[in-house]
């Protein structure tokens, strides 16, 4: 078998993605090179000053290696293993959402909409924008200017008079012939020269426009462009740092303090300043900052197509980089981090967020640890509660029961490990049946899985408690447990915390720990909750229509999909059911007539 040394001295001189493995063969860290004999041989031939490194070279038992034509197709390969392994010692960006864009569909009428998700033709795209609230407070902008529709297609197609938006002056109602294909397509062109950063160049045109039909006594029509040239200077008057250019920029700034870090990504659209994300690294500690650069660069521009104008408050770390960020691109891309004028003031602005972002972690940090402590100390516990996991139950009268786990690593909630139990075989409304089948479900593999939380919560009181006991002595795990229950009165504040063998314990409402039950409690609420209101939806969405002769499982689907599901169903004209294809007048009375009765027909 052949040694680590002796692999290390066939490596070739060439770029590739090198790929290090611990003696469990886990995957610990996944790294690009331009040489990689030379770099690989770097981590071995000379004393590391740097106690992560260090740490990640005495694990090393195993190396693989896949060669590439170049450094740029090396980064995008190590970018997709990042991604798909999260190695612990690679630097990993996590965003708890993707980035929202607007979209104009391919379609004669097009749609203008908010998207979040892989973009892909033959639709327009234009953003990322860097939240929710930014994307939609552009769309009812340009709704009132522009009045395209918004609706669904499925709507679209099915609408027999103009919506309420028409009826306000934000569509114009190409759904039923109120504007021709070719007047339409105008706004379309002209939208979508507005979100490319044209908007100056529109004005210009429109108020042309605007002095032509008064000179010609056209008042009317004068007004109307007046107005859109109005409603285009009120958003831009919003903005607090615009300029006369057409700017589409990123400005990415990293900061650095007491081994923790922060990068702030703002975003400039149309010259205009649309807001910012933090982001903090993970497995980033002692972490150098071209390391630290380099891996979110990759992480964002490896999903999102880069700007034209890049700022960063550090050079570009590598060539490779930059060459790579061209191809994602398909264009140059400048790299700019000693920018001068208005493009100083955004770059400040965004050092001065990341700054304050980094301190008011640091503070979080120090609650959520003394929460920790009060929590350990209150219940006696072995060692700090970094992980905690906690089940509840929710059904309305027995129907739709959902069990909940919830996580909070560290104090905070880890939403990609909350996990959701469909209840079924279990007597209606036995809350003890549903907890153990949740938990049995959830512990029946946890020695191979190797998760085991250090405080097992249960919502409930002393039977859940004794159920939840039971699943665990069955499966031969031994960890802590407690149950939380709401007092005699039921009053917030007033909660009884059950132990195993133990009287039932209170704590003072001001107790940090106590604060810490009650938040994981409340989630786990709220995440059973929202699933049972979920199952019930689903469930409802096959039974409206059951029950009516002639309405089968295809038709049911037709009828929800095209008339926008079952709260479209209901407020849908008995003529609007009947053009659906295959139902007919005959059939479109009697869906008519049991939703609503014979005596609304």
């Amino acid at each position: 078998m052949t040694t680590l040394d002796e692999f290390r001295l066939t490596l070739p001189a060439q770029p590739g993605v090198y790929r290090f493995y611990d003696s469990r063969d886990q995957l610990l860290y996944v790294g690009k090179a331009r040489h990689l004999k030379r770099r690989v041989n770097s981590y071995f031939q000379r004393e590391l000053e740097n106690p992560r490194l260090r740490l990640l070279v005495s694990q090393i038992q195993r190396i693989e290696i896949t060669r590439t034509t170049s450094e740029s197709e090396a980064l995008l390969l190590e970018s997709n293993l990042i991604k798909e392994h999260r190695p612990p010692f690679n630097i990993v960006f996590r965003d708890d959402k993707s980035y929202p864009y607007l979209q104009l569909t391919h379609h004669e009428f097009p749609r203008l909409t908010y998207f979040r998700g892989k973009t892909h033709g033959p639709h327009q795209y234009f953003g990322p924008y860097p939240h929710g609230a930014a994307a939609r407070e552009i769309i009812q902008v340009l709704q009132k200017i522009f009045l395209l529709r918004t609706c669904e297609d499925n709507v679209f197609k099915n609408r027999s008079r103009p919506c309420l938006l028409y009826q306000i002056g934000r569509c114009s109602a190409p759904c039923v012939g109120q504007i021709g294909a070719e007047a339409y397509a105008q706004g379309v062109e002209q939208t979508a020269r507005f979100l490319r950063g044209e908007e100056y160049q529109l004005r210009q045109q429109w108020a042309d426009q605007m002095n032509q039909a008064a000179q010609q006594l056209d008042y009317e029509t004068a007004a109307y462009w007046r107005d859109r040239i109005a409603m285009v200077q009120s958003l831009l008057s919003t903005q607090s740092v615009a300029t006369q250019q057409d700017d589409e920029v990123d400005i990415v700034c990293l900061v650095q303090d007491q081994g923790e870090t922060v990068v702030n990504l703002t975003m400039i659209r149309q010259g205009r300043h649309c807001g910012d994300r933090n982001l903090f690294p993970e497995h980033g500690q002692g972490a150098s900052v071209s390391e630290v650069i380099t891996a979110f660069m990759v992480h964002h521009y490896g999903e999102h197509r880069p700007q034209a104008r890049l700022l960063c408050n550090y050079p570009c770390p590598d060539a490779a980089l930059l060459d790579w960020l061209g191809q994602r691109r398909g264009a140059r891309v400048r790299w700019i981090h000693q920018p001068q004028g208005v493009a100083r003031a955004w770059m400040d602005g965004a050092l001065r967020n990341a700054q304050g972002a980094l301190q008011q972690r640091g503070l979080q940090q120090q609650g959520q640890q003394r929460r920790l402590q009060a929590l350990q100390q209150a219940l006696n516990l072995p060692r700090l509660p970094m992980r905690i996991e906690c089940f509840d139950i929710s059904h309305h009268r027995g129907s739709g029961t959902v069990a909940s786990c919830v996580v909070f690593e560290q104090g905070k909630p880890l939403k990609s490990a909350y996990r959701r139990y469909t209840i079924d075989g279990v007597v209606r409304g036995d809350d003890l049946a549903a907890m153990r089948q949740a938990l049995e479900r959830r512990f029946r593999h946890a020695r191979e899985d190797g998760v085991i939380p250090d405080l097992l919560l249960i919502d409930g009181g002393k039977g859940q408690l004794n159920v939840a006991q039971m699943v665990l002595d069955g499966y031969t795990l031994d960890l802590p447990l407690a149950a939380l229950s709401k007092g005699p009165e039921r009053r917030v504040g007033e909660e009884q915390i059950h132990r195993t063998g133990e009287a039932v314990l209170h704590l003072s409402p001001l107790d940090a720990g106590f604060h810490l039950l009650q938040a994981v409690r409340d989630e786990a609420h709220r995440f059973a909750v929202s699933g049972h209101h979920a199952r019930i939806r689903r469930e409802r969405r096959h039974t409206i229509l059951e029950g009516i002769p002639g309405i089968g499982e295809k038709k049911r689907r037709m009828l929800l999909e095209s008339l926008g599901g079952q709260q479209g169903l209901r407020q849908a004209a008995e003529t609007d059911i009947a053009r659906i294809p295959g139902i007919g007048e005959r059939l479109a009375r009697e869906i008519f007539v049991a939703l609503h009765g014979a005596g609304n027909g």
